[in-house]
């Protein structure tokens, strides 16, 4: 066994939750040799890079639930940080709006919500308050959150980038984790640039995560199931109809927020996403298909039973996807004067959402413990957000879990 370098910890993933935590250890066990290790030539290259810069204020997730607590924390903790490193970003708001009374009576809920989740600013307005935020929006009412905010979450991991290499970790690119071996209570890590032998391991590889807890012996009753969120620019010449952020109002039982309007710090406005089944982990276009990843999902008795229990809502997905006046028509119940010429530039992200055994889609933040090892299995939306809050909680288990 060729071992190219003896670590206390190795952490699997440079996406933004990855970085987070290579900092955050970092920090706090300044003792320890640690190194974090990403098959990709540049950190935060999917997830983290294709996300809609978003920083959520923590209104839809369920109160006493990880998202629920470090949400808006994390919110808080990720502006003072920025503010500190001089990276731009912008408290525009958001609007949350209704368009008929059944959504009227779900922004209640959500209201509720997120005041329980500590939220500030928070209130619901009327229909004519409406045109005051956002001239050219429509709905009956609205929920309006001015402590939402964009920022460029890319910015953001490579600035984590640059503190943990400051304090002492070993960052390794174009390093992909291959597999696994437990000796005589050492960690030996197979990649493509050598073994590497550890004392701990912490998995955040994001949409490969449940592979990657697989080859090291850990189970769970979820895998990941790639959804595609496709985007559209808006033309230059609306989008100064846009001021912040407009949202629907979402499906309680769906993690998927709808298709929306974000600003973007740039200026730009972006459209969507809408989400859809990949056929691969890294099916950030239509025509990507990878057999050996669809295989595996297809085989999952979790898909079937996600797919029996959602088959409307993806077929309306699908069909969204496959026509962009259907796209269109989606975005003009928030904003009726936007016609599908005024979308261009189609983008995509791929979002990793664990599925359960049952066909549960997993709302909540998954983090698991193996032998010698810590496991992030789901970590969609608001994790960027939250990836401080998130980074200080898996220290705090590494401190429990590996007794540090």
């Amino acid at each position: 066994m060729n071992i190219l370098q003896t670590y206390d910890i190795v952490i699997i993933g440079g996406g933004i939750v990855g970085l987070s935590t290579a900092m955050k250890m970092s920090q706090q066990y300044p003792e320890l040799n640690i190194a974090i290790i990403e098959k990709e030539d540049d950190f935060a290259l999917h997830q983290t890079g294709h996300n809609s810069g978003v920083i959520h204020a923590g209104i839809y997730y369920k109160p006493g639930s990880k998202k629920g607590d470090f949400c808006y924390a994390g919110s808080k903790e990720l502006r003072k940080y920025c503010d500190l490193k001089g990276i731009e970003y912008e408290l525009c708001g958001k609007l949350i709006v209704a368009t008929n009374t059944k959504e009227l009576e779900m922004l209640k809920e959500l209201h509720s919500r997120g005041l329980a989740n500590g939220v500030d600013g928070l209130r619901m307005i009327e229909k004519d308050e409406i045109k005051e935020i956002e001239p050219y929006a429509s709905g009956l009412g609205a929920l309006h959150s001015p402590n939402t905010g964009i920022v460029d979450y890319r910015l953001v991991a490579k600035s984590y980038a640059e503190d943990a290499k400051k304090q002492g970790v070993d960052l390794y690119t174009s390093c992909q984790f291959i597999g696994y071996k437990l000796i005589n209570g050492k960690t030996y890590l197979n990649t493509t640039q050598g073994d590497f032998q550890t004392e701990w391991t912490i998995n955040c590889g994001g949409l490969y995560a449940d592979k990657i807890a697989g080859k090291m012996n850990v189970d769970s009753d979820t895998k990941i199931i790639p959804f595609r969120g496709e985007f559209f620019s808006i033309t230059p010449e609306k989008s100064s109809m846009i001021k912040g952020l407009i949202y629907p109002v979402p499906q309680p039982e769906l993690p998927f927020l709808g298709v929306h309007f974000t600003k973007r710090v740039d200026g730009t406005i972006e459209a969507g996403p809408n989400a859809v089944l990949a056929f691969a982990r890294e099916g950030y276009r239509k025509t990507d298909v990878n057999m050996i990843d669809l295989v595996e999902y297809l085989r999952f008795s979790g898909f079937w039973r996600m797919s029996a229990t959602h088959w409307k809502t993806g077929i309306d997905e699908q069909w969204r996807s496959l026509f962009k006046k259907v796209f269109a028509k989606s975005l003009q119940k928030l904003i009726p004067d936007i016609k599908e010429e005024d979308l261009c530039n189609p983008s995509a992200g791929v979002r990793a959402q664990a599925v359960s055994f049952r066909g549960e889609i997993v709302q909540d933040f998954k983090i698991l413990s193996g032998p010698k090892s810590i496991h992030v299995l789901n970590a969609p939306s608001p994790v960027a957000t939250a990836s401080l809050i998130i980074g200080e909680e898996i220290a705090h288990n590494a401190k429990t879990n590996f007794g540090i």
